[in-house]
């Protein structure tokens, strides 16, 4: 099967200022996010030939794309996949581009959470609807995840303190990054005492453990891999771009392995072998990955092979996911810091790979960076859909 890789190169990326945004409205959001992107690859409005909208709950159809960015008449869709949405409107323009529908395309992903009315991520009647089962009624995202604690420290015998210690280490770890990152919602540093002292969300997580919600908008313009140096000397190309989506059986099964995330390692797996990486500990010079809460991701960097079976604790340890570590993961800081607005996060994500590869990202960048890669894991562990997209800033 002929795969996405280097058919496609990165040329603009944009994002904006993600946080409490009450004086911008979704549309300000994307225009920021837009123009940035513009202004980096250096083209204008009217070449843009397709774009792909990316939301969860903010408004309906592409026409919100076409209104603030004053598009008349091109194609725009709407995408929609939990978490992984940023991720899948790239995914489609991306595809468009590599099969010749358009030469240059863009992606845009937004969500206004702080003006939807609800606290926390929204609730829809039509989701009670699809998920109306005794478990989903009562069921919150941080139950969800708390009960991936409990298991994950159950099996690979771990005590509650030591558990907590480990997973506190990393919101530590994403705090500091976050603190270098401008365009971040969370900008201050903290300390692992003050994770644990943290109030209980659902144990084991505390607040600390928990991202918050935040307004943000980021977009990509992307290309044919051939016609991407006419437009700068540094395109990022695409690699691999893959997405699992599972069936929801989680919640119907006492079965339900609750360590690991299979959509994770299926995705995983297979964007690797569709970018030919053999050794993703090794390869892989960084990534972004979905670290909604700070246990989801000590299991990614299982589920993705960055750690063995039950040695992520050791790695975490170890600093082995720190910015100057062998494999620096969330280095803007990560849902932690940024919140998860959930139809921005994936294209938010790719803005830091975008800027690690081109060596651009000031205080937090790392060395030699050739590989990157992010990760969206969508809905719960129980059900989802998960992204994994690599790139590289060298084509072949």
């Amino acid at each position: 099967m002929d795969g996405i890789k280097d058919k496609v190169a990165i040329i603009g990326m944009g994002c904006c200022k993600f946080g409490e945004n009450w004086d911008k409205s979704a549309d300000d959001m994307i225009i920021d996010a837009v123009y940035e992107a513009y202004e980096d690859a250096g083209i204008e409005p009217k070449d843009i030939q397709a774009a792909w909208l990316g939301t969860y709950m903010t408004e309906w159809t592409g026409q919100m794309l076409s209104r603030a960015l004053k598009f008349d008449f091109i194609p725009i869709t709407r995408v929609e996949n939990a978490c992984a949405t940023g991720s899948d409107a790239l995914r489609n323009a991306c595809y468009a581009v590599a099969s010749g529908a358009c030469d240059i395309a863009l992606a845009v992903g937004v969500e206004k959470l702080k003006d939807s009315g609800y606290s926390g991520l929204p609730d829809f009647e039509i989701h009670r609807r699809q998920l109306n089962t005794y478990r989903s009624r009562s069921f919150s995202p941080p139950g969800h995840f708390a009960m991936m604690a409990t298991k994950y420290f159950n099996k690979y015998g771990l005590s509650y303190e030591e558990g907590k210690r480990i997973i506190g280490s990393i919101s530590v770890k994403n705090h500091y990054n976050g603190s270098l990152a401008p365009k971040a919602h969370f900008q201050a540093e903290t300390t692992l005492e003050k994770v644990l002292a943290s109030p209980i969300i659902a144990s084991p997580l505390g607040l600390m453990d928990c991202c918050g919600v935040s307004d943000g908008a980021a977009a990509a313009i992307v290309t044919r891999a051939d016609l991407a140096k006419n437009f700068r000397a540094d395109p990022i190309y695409v690699k691999g771009l893959q997405i699992a989506v599972g069936p929801s059986e989680g919640y119907m099964s006492q079965k339900y392995d609750w360590s690991h995330v299979e959509e994770t390692v299926r995705a995983g797996e297979r964007a690797y072998a569709e970018a030919g990486v053999k050794n993703p500990r090794e390869e892989i010079s960084m990534a972004e990955v979905h670290d909604c809460f700070s246990i989801t991701e000590l299991v990614i960097m299982e589920d993705l092979g960055f750690s063995a079976r039950g040695k992520a604790p050791e790695d975490v340890d170890a600093g082995f996911f720190k910015l100057d570590g062998g494999l620096p993961i969330n280095t803007d800081g990560g849902l932690k810091c940024f919140g998860h607005p959930i139809g921005a996060s994936g294209l938010r994500m790719m803005y830091e790979v975008y800027k690690q590869l081109q060596q651009k990202a000031d205080r937090r960048q790392i060395k030699n960076p050739r590989l990157g890669l992010t990760h969206n894991l969508g809905g719960t562990p129980a059900t989802c859909s998960v992204s994994v997209i690599i790139a590289g800033n060298e084509k072949g």
